[in-house]
């Protein structure tokens, strides 16, 4: 009778161990699992936060470089001068400038894409270049005139863009269309000096803002090429 009993107490010592020994396993498995889940996702947010801190240092360099190339092809066609010193002198200035200025040139509050920035931005060139020159055929016309009807005012309209690059480009092509100089720009409105009537109901009409804001892509109405390089940049944004 003794013998069974203890046999018995065994055998319930084994079960109780093995149980013991099951959970134990369970318990050590869950934990494995939760430290491999928590390292896989600290892998995965630390490649991220390197992922994105790469192409950030990548979008600054193509700034800065796109600034730098900008900013040398005026140095060339001011200066006028193609000698060694001159151009080397012109490498080291703008390098300088781009690498101080880099994110004023190519700021942008919607997207930041500097390819389509920087593509609108040559296309709107030639525009300016001809409205610099019908505005230099009305001034001459003004000014052979032996009566001169010139009619000197002041405009001031607010400006629906946002950005200050945006602001500055506006205020240059307003001031290197002969005719018209902007005189400042406080809180978004912009004072600007007209010649004429003509050229002053010209600026009213918006067409150089229109322009400008369809660079940065801060129009207020869409054009069908703002919703293709909306679509191109969300899907590269995607990936």
């Amino acid at each position: 009778m003794e013998v069974t009993l203890l046999l018995e107490a065994t055998e319930n010592a084994f079960r109780i161990l093995e149980r013991a020994r099951a959970h134990a396993v369970g318990v050590l498995d869950t934990a494995v699992e939760f430290v491999a889940e928590e390292t896989r996702y600290c892998d995965a947010k630390r490649c991220k936060v390197l992922f994105t801190g790469v192409q950030r240092r990548k979008t600054r360099f193509q700034n800065f470089l796109g600034t730098t190339v900008i900013l040398f092809a005026f140095w060339m066609l001011l200066s006028g001068k193609f000698d060694a010193f001159h151009l080397t002198l012109g490498v080291i200035c703008c390098a300088l400038v781009s690498y101080m200025f880099h994110d004023l040139l190519f700021a942008n509050v919607r997207f930041g894409d500097m390819r389509t920035v920087a593509g609108r931005f040559i296309a709107y060139i030639p525009w300016l270049i001809q409205q610099i020159m019908l505005a230099n055929i009305h001034v001459v016309s003004l000014v052979v005139r032996r009566k001169m009807p010139i009619d000197p005012q002041v405009l001031t309209f607010k400006t629906k863009l946002e950005t200050d690059i945006s602001h500055v480009t506006l205020a240059n092509s307003i001031t290197l269309t002969p005719g018209t100089i902007t005189m400042d720009i406080k809180d978004g409105v912009f004072y600007v000096h007209a010649l004429s009537q003509k050229v002053a109901e010209d600026l009213d009409a918006g067409e150089m803002e229109d322009r400008v804001a369809h660079i940065f892509m801060e129009a207020d109405h869409l054009y069908v090429q703002d919703v293709l390089d909306a679509t191109r940049i969300y899907e590269t944004l995607r990936l």
